[in-house]
């Protein structure tokens, strides 16, 4: 029996063979990736073991991204203990605020993860690295802090599912609506511990920005992991960003899958995940009268430069309602950088929003942008879980960079139709 990607690159990294769906094994990592909040677990649950070296300095992470610049002492602590860590291990990859920036965008911008790789992070989101050809899933601090010291980890080889793409999306119709319209479409557990694999000629349409935006909501469809073919995109990006070398694989053509499903892009209109699930979705037609009281656009899942620019596009000359606060999070520094350049900035702030540094804040709820009792925002970050970004009682639209900005010009959930754009 032929094999799925992810079973082909699990295989190549636990020297066998082959593997199957059910089947458990111990991978060799290339990458291992923390931040501030679930790196000081790890480290201290390592601590607590006999050997105290990491297994490699150069295949280590460290990211504080969650509450950084510190929003209070204890984040302070937190960002401590990672920086300590990483001055007394040596790790070459540790980001200081400046350098900094959402750890799923940093982390394929510097070049850290490439096709045919195995990356864990004590991150849900840390599935991202998918769209590069990887196979990368998130897993609980204890195992991610075993990874460190050993360079390996146990995994229950997953069983796949088949998304067969096709077709050219629509304007303003992104790779955050076509997530949306899967997640909606087999729900939070639709894909529970399996591979969503990604394959069809509508690939051909999608910019990498839209894969890794794919990629880093499988685990909102309860995925193990999302994965895109390595094409001519793929390629072109890891030799602009990484120096190290890419292994693609490809999934036979007698691999199993537990289903397949067809999607037509051309079909898509954008959408808006209702609180208080991802898979609560409707159309934006469909949403009604929705108004709102924030906007946050950024996040591990669209914050990167195409996102800012689809901002921009509908932000220009435009200025958001009176009432309204939008706030604009660039994923890196680097982003933030070329987004100046650009004058997507200045474009944002004549609109009436604020930018931030690079950080993963409002959407865990955890500072810049925390919603009260009641209010509404839409928010182009990937969960809506009661109280996700504030208080138990406000509610959370999930929606791409396009939907998010005209509602911020609208005071209520709209597309930027009807905008005339």
């Amino acid at each position: 029996m032929g094999m799925t990607m992810t079973q082909k690159i699990l295989a190549a990294h636990a020297g066998l063979e082959s593997v199957s769906a059910g089947q458990l094994i111990e991978a060799d990592l290339d990458m291992v990736l923390a931040n501030d909040i679930t790196g000081p677990v790890a480290i201290h649950e390592v601590a607590k073991l006999n050997k105290k070296t990491v297994f490699d300095k150069d295949k280590i992470a460290l990211v504080p991204d969650h509450f950084t610049p510190n929003k209070d002492i204890k984040s302070a602590e937190h960002c401590k203990c990672v920086r300590e860590y990483a001055k007394e291990h040596d790790i070459t990859n540790y980001f200081e605020v400046g350098e900094m920036g959402i750890e799923h965008a940093l982390l394929p911008e510097k070049g850290l993860i490439v096709a045919g790789e195995t990356c864990i992070g004590a991150d849900s989101h840390t599935c991202t690295y998918g769209a590069l050809g990887a196979f990368s899933t998130g897993v609980g601090s204890t195992d991610m802090g075993a990874g460190m010291i050993t360079g390996k980890a146990w995994f229950k080889v997953p069983s796949a599912i088949k998304f067969v793409l096709t077709g050219k999306p629509n304007k303003w119709v992104s790779g955050k609506d076509i997530i949306l319209h899967i997640i909606g479409m087999i729900g939070v557990d639709g894909a529970l511990y399996r591979s969503m694999e990604f394959t069809g000629d509508g690939i051909q349409y999608l910019s990498m920005d839209d894969r890794f935006s794919i990629s880093n909501m499988a685990i909102e469809a309860g995925a193990k992991n999302g994965i895109f073919p390595v094409d001519e995109k793929t390629i072109a990006y890891m030799e602009e960003h990484s120096v190290k070398k890419y292994t693609v694989y490809e999934a036979d053509e007698d691999a199993e899958y537990d289903e397949t499903i067809t999607i037509d892009l051309s079909k898509l209109e954008p959408t808006v995940a209702f609180p208080h699930l991802p898979e609560n979705t409707k159309t934006v037609s469909e949403a009604g009268e929705v108004k709102i009281d924030q906007v946050v656009i950024g996040s591990c899942t669209n914050g990167r430069i195409e996102d800012l620019r689809c901002a921009a596009k509908v932000l220009e000359g435009r200025h958001i309602a009176k009432g309204i606060r939008c706030i604009i999070f660039p994923a890196t520094q680097s982003i933030y950088l070329q987004a100046i350049e650009e004058g997507l900035i200045q474009t944002f702030i004549k609109a009436g929003a604020v930018v931030s540094t690079p950080t993963c804040g409002p959407c865990l709820g955890g500072h810049m942008g925390i919603l009260a009792a009641g209010e509404r925002a839409v928010s182009t970050t990937n969960r809506n879980f009661v109280g996700r970004m504030g208080h138990i009682d406000s509610e959370v639209y999930l929606a791409s960079p396009a939907v998010a900005a005209a509602s911020a010009v609208t005071g209520k959930i709209s597309e930027p139709a009807e905008l005339g754009l």
